[in-house]
């Protein structure tokens, strides 16, 4: 343990404030990588942060991704870790001129937002600000979302580095730093260069509630269902047209009403979501994402939507279909479990930034579901982001402070925990 506490001095919240400002969505109908030529807005201005911390190999590709290495201050042979955060924000909601404030000392009850009075942050629908009293809440004046999402993580990662830039008398291994584009669209590492990351084990840090890491994530496919119809002309079709969009509509009122949805699913349930429909008499397409904790659930929610199709075309019996299933990311416990210190010592550092660690599962995937079946086992610690994708997301100044603190005390363990 530390014989005496670490002094920070922390520059988090003003770097998360510059941050969120700069534009960063993401878009899933284009093709290219990043998917927006703005997020490399954001990657420039980190990448010449890290430079002017002294990190001399940081750098923006041409993929949108920024590497950056801590160099290590210690002789003992200690794995490299790496801190990961994504700097594109969600599609779902507008993240143009973001005009972020800060509630300071809040103390309880609802938060009215200037920007658009009828956006309220109602303390009865986010329980977590309950536990911010006193604290200094960050929101959006109402128009946008935040960014928190997650723009906090990036922050966090940043102050860190600036720490351990300063203090190295501070013990720790390589440290390596990668920001991603385009997590919120899917694609978050499909361009990551892993070799040249050069990392044994990783952390997102894109969490919520403060204390939290996450060990494990959904299990992901896409599902998708193409049914040929048969046309006629509308005035003579009696007896002989059979509506593809009437065939995928009766496919969706079909689907389970009382469970197997998002709405009606919490916990380690999974569920069968339609997120697309479209076409025309004669074809009609269903776009669905399938989401368990474990593949077997997977399996059994595809088998249960084709069930579901073959009894459907039962009624139109000259119309076919066709289904079409895609992994999309696997449950990174998988990975995860072969290497328990990763938590572990995620669990220490949380407790020395004077918090309770919670382990817990997300109800949806990180980009370290995916580096962790490419090789870096990646589990998710909190950065305090709340009610992401919407223009009532907020996040706590202090629960970014201890989350920096986090990254700090884990660099430090890793190398105190190393054999030599």
């Amino acid at each position: 343990m530390l014989k005496s506490p670490l002094a920070f001095t922390h520059t988090v919240t003003e770097r998360f404030l510059r941050y969120v400002v700069i534009d960063t969505q993401s878009d899933p109908n284009s093709s290219t990588c990043p998917s927006t030529e703005k997020q490399k807005d954001l990657g420039r201005v980190l990448a010449a942060e890290l430079q002017a911390m002294g990190l001399t190999d940081a750098h923006l590709d041409q993929h949108g991704y920024v590497y950056a290495t801590i160099p290590a201050t210690t002789d003992k042979r200690v794995p490299v870790i790496c801190f990961c955060s994504h700097m594109d924000t969600s599609p779902d909601c507008t993240g143009a001129n973001v005009k972020p404030q800060i509630v300071r000392n809040y103390q309880g009850g609802d938060i009215v937002l200037p920007g658009d009075p009828t956006q309220v942050i109602r303390a009865a629908d986010h329980p977590a600000l309950k536990d911010q009293i006193g604290s200094d809440i960050i929101t959006t004046d109402g128009t946008t979302l935040l960014g928190a999402d997650n723009k906090a993580g990036i922050a966090e990662i940043m102050d860190a580095a600036h720490f351990l830039v300063r203090n190295p008398q501070i013990k720790h291994g390589t440290i390596k730093i990668l920001f991603t584009p385009d997590e919120e669209i899917g694609r978050g590492v499909d361009k990551v260069d892993l070799k040249k990351l050069g990392a044994d084990f990783g952390y997102t840090m894109d969490g919520e509630t403060a204390g939290h890491i996450e060990d494990e994530t959904f299990s992901a496919d896409g599902a998708s269902i193409t049914i040929t119809g048969v046309s006629a002309h509308p005035g003579f079709a009696k007896g002989r047209m059979e509506h593809a969009i009437k065939i995928a509509a009766a496919i969706v009122e079909r689907l389970p009403k009382d469970s197997c949805s998002p709405e009606t699913t919490e916990g380690k349930d999974g569920f069968l979501h339609p997120v697309g429909i479209s076409g025309a008499l004669e074809q009609a397409r269903l776009d669905f994402i399938v989401r368990d904790f474990a593949e077997a659930g997977l399996k059994q929610k595809e088998a249960l939507l084709e069930a579901i199709v073959k009894d459907v075309m039962k009624g139109y019996p000259h119309s076919s279909y066709r289904m079409e299933i895609k992994e999309q990311y696997r449950n990174m416990k998988q990975v995860i479990d072969r290497h328990p210190e990763i938590v572990t010592y995620a669990e220490d550092a949380i407790r020395r930034a004077g918090l309770d660690p919670i382990r817990t599962s997300i109800r949806g995937g990180t980009d370290g579901s995916r580096l962790s079946f490419m090789g870096l086992p990646c589990p998710n610690i909190f950065a305090g982001e709340h009610a992401f994708h919407s223009r009532q997301e907020w996040v706590s100044v202090q629960d970014m402070e201890k989350a920096v603190q986090t990254i700090v005390h884990l660099a430090m363990i890793w190398e105190e925990r190393a054999s030599g």
